[in-house]
Order: C-alpha cells, then structure tokens, then sequence
C-alpha cells in the first residue's frame, strides 16, 4: 500500500491544471532506530518543555513562534499573523519556465517527490503536461510551498508519472571557492596519469544501486539478534589506522594496475544480492541462520546420491 502524500494541490501550466499529490521518494522508516531509555528502569524518557527562566512547565496552548530581535529577547509571532501571507503556490505548483536538464547544478537538489493525479477527472490533463515534456531534455521549474516556506520544485517525466525534485535557494548552497581555491595546482606526469585512467577503466561497472550494502545497518541488526538470543558479543575491534602516507606514488600506481589486473581480467558480472529483510519490524520474525545453512544442506543431499548413482 503506497504512502500518504505529503502534499496535496494543482499542477499548472499555462492554462491547463490537475489536482496531483507528491509523496517523497526515499524513506529511513526501515532503518534501525533506538530510543532513549532509563538504564535502571527500561522505561522511555519523556520530555518537557519548560520556561528557560522560570523552569516551569509550558503548556502547548502557550507555546508559540519567536523571532529573536536582540539577544534573549523575541518579537512573538501569531499563527493568524503568519498565515496572512498567503501565496497562490500553497496549493498550486504553477510551471514558470523550461530549462535543460544539464543546466540544473547538482548541488541544488534537495529532496525528491513522486507526482502522481489526483484525481481520475484530471488524469487526461496530467497525461498531456507530462508528454509535451518526454523528449525535450527540459525540466519544468515551478514553485510549491511545503512546511509553511516556498520551494523551487524541478518535474521531469518517469514512466507514467512525473519527478518533482525541490531546489535548494542559491543563498544555501555554500561556494565552491571557499573550499577548492587553497588546493595547490598540481603538474601531473603522463605516465603517472595513464596509469590512474587505466585503474578508472578497470574498475567501469553499471550504476546499480540495488547492489548497494549497508555494512553498518547489517552488523547493528546482527547484534541485536544476537543480544536478543543471548549470545556472547565480539569485543570491538581496534578503530582501524588511517593510510600511511605514500612515499612512491608511481610504484603504489603499478602495483594497484597490477591488483587491478587480476580482478577484472574475466569481468564476471556481480551477482545481484538478495534484498535484506525490511528494518527494525522485520526483526520480530526469525532471523535466517545456522538452520537456513542445514536445509540447503539436506536439499543438496538428495542431488547428490543421485549423481552417484
């Protein structure tokens, strides 16, 4: 069952609307989370919010909004007050304009959506804004306000719905300059360079992001299930050393060809792994161990006599 969406409103363009909801792309719901619990008790902490002078607690009828004007001092701000800024991109993502997708600085993406219609009545419309822009190499820049503040919002189509990734502000994405312009500029030996292509070209691969492991997820998951089964933890490795510093560059370079060599002479195709169970809920159900192992064991078994016999 798909997600709620986040946002609900019209698309627009020119003159032709549809009601659309966005639901966001990625999730960390099936990541392990923990929470926070008394040692002594096992119970869950609780918080309170309380006066920073006073130390009593506020009740969340009292609670507001403050800008601070001047140091511990705040203009409070009225909800009332606040919704008076009425923009029309509160409900409506107006397209202003087309732009080349190559021409959109990556730095600037923030979060993607799903954009799907809303509404059966405005699919035929949804449909028609979403062709005219398959095979222009645009995106569509449009502005949406979410959590009370407007964004930039680029759609390009997927499949049978659209894209909606929202655009940092060009005053929040911090300048190259301040970072790369003290990096020293660097005369590189041509040897030394065919070499680090050729490592490049050894290690070319497809962008397939189901292969992806997280190796940290996994291990917390494996210790969970042991504490859980009540058996013994592995002691903590020693944090492992930072790499010495290379005294040769040029022999480091030929002996990571040479490794390199050997890996990628067959250029065997990685097998595809299995998608791990689903987060923490997952981890109710048994997990797979020493018994999963046995059971391919005993199917292997019978293949066996029969070869043999």
């Amino acid at each position: 069952m798909a997600p709620r969406p986040y946002w609900k409103g019209y698309l627009k363009l020119s003159l032709v609307s549809c009601p659309i909801a966005l639901t966001p792309v990625t999730s960390s719901s099936e990541k392990v989370s923990f929470r926070q619990v008394n040692k002594a008790t096992g119970n869950r902490i609780r918080y309170k919010k309380v006066d920073s002078e006073t130390d009593e607690e506020v009740g969340s009828d009292q609670i507001g909004k403050g800008y601070e004007v001047e140091k511990s001092q705040y203009l409070i701000m009225d909800d009332k007050e606040l919704e008076a800024v009425q923009l029309e991109s509160t409900h409506t993502i107006e397209i202003d304009q087309f732009v080349p997708f190559t021409q959109i600085d990556k730095r600037y993406y923030d979060q993607p959506y799903y954009v799907v219609p809303n509404d059966n009545v405005g699919v035929e419309a949804f449909a028609v804004i979403r062709e005219a822009m398959v095979g222009k190499g645009m995106a569509a820049l449009a502005r949406v306000v979410m959590s009370k503040r407007e964004r930039v919002i680029a759609l390009e189509p997927m499949g049978k719905g659209l894209l909606g990734t929202t655009l940092h502000y060009d005053y929040e994405v911090r300048k190259a300059d301040d970072y790369f312009d003290d990096i020293p500029d660097v005369k590189i030996a041509p040897d030394m360079l065919k070499l680090a292509q050729h490592i490049v070209d050894s290690k070319e691969g497809e962008f397939q992001p189901d292969l992806f492991v997280d190796h940290y997820e996994e291990a917390v998951i494996e210790i969970i299930r042991k504490k859980k089964a009540h058996e013994p933890l592995k002691k903590s490795a020693d944090r492992p050393t930072a790499p010495k510093n290379v005294v040769n560059l040029m022999d480091a370079l030929r002996r990571s060809v040479a490794n390199d060599t050997g890996k990628s002479a067959a250029k065997v195709p990685a097998k595809k792994s299995k998608k791990r169970a689903e987060g923490q809920r997952e981890m109710l159900l048994p997990i797979s161990g020493k018994k999963s192992k046995e059971a391919a064991k005993e199917t292997a078994k019978p293949a066996a006599r029969r070869k043999a016999g």
